[in-house]
């Protein structure tokens, strides 16, 4: 059972009309190191972890990961919600705009359809922790990207938040990985 408590992890401001920004903020809503991804790719992994505490922080992580993408969801919503016709024309989003109006749409930067390939879970939790490590520096630096392409304090500030949570991510991970290591050299006794 979850408490959900009723306000976003982080206030988003935005503080213009920007359809462009939203076409390339929608990477982090939908692409393969975005974070509908990571979240389902960790949310899968938890069951093959060796200990509780690794399924644990996978969970932890798993969670924040889908409250980030109600972040850039929100964000992306507020880049456009207010944009007139003309001002989405010829711009990024307008290929967006033709399939699903102004409706934040899980899919890349480049209009990809998110699915299912984006995760990985390979039943080998060192495999896994390693391509979660992987993930997070991949978000990391999209979100620097991102950071780079904007004008918008607002959304840089919120972009920077989430780059930050991506850090503390890599290394929780880090140190889940030595827990399971850890554990796996350890002996046993029944």
């Amino acid at each position: 059972m979850w408490i959900y408590e009723k306000k976003i992890q982080y206030p988003i401001r935005v503080d213009s009309c920007n359809p462009t920004l939203a076409a390339m903020i929608l990477e982090q809503f939908g692409g393969a190191d975005g974070e509908l991804s990571a979240g389902i790719r960790y949310l899968t992994q938890r069951w093959s972890m060796p200990t509780d505490q690794a399924k644990g922080i996978l969970t932890d992580i798993g969670t924040e990961e889908l409250a980030h993408w109600e972040m850039i969801g929100t964000i992306v919503w507020k880049l456009i919600k207010d944009a007139p016709i003309e001002k989405i024309k010829g711009t990024p989003f307008e290929a967006h705009y033709a399939n699903h109006g102004k409706s934040p749409f899980p899919h890349d930067a480049a209009g990809v359809p998110w699915t299912a390939t984006f995760i990985q879970s390979k039943d080998d939790p060192i495999a896994d922790i390693h391509d979660n490590m992987a993930a997070e520096q991949k978000a990391r630096a999209t979100y620097e990207h991102l950071i780079n392409l904007s004008d918008d304090p607002g959304v840089i500030d919120s972009l920077r938040f989430l780059r930050e949570r991506e850090v503390v991510h890599y290394q929780r991970f880090g140190e889940t990985l030595r827990i399971v290591e850890e554990y796996k050299d350890s002996k046993r006794y029944y």
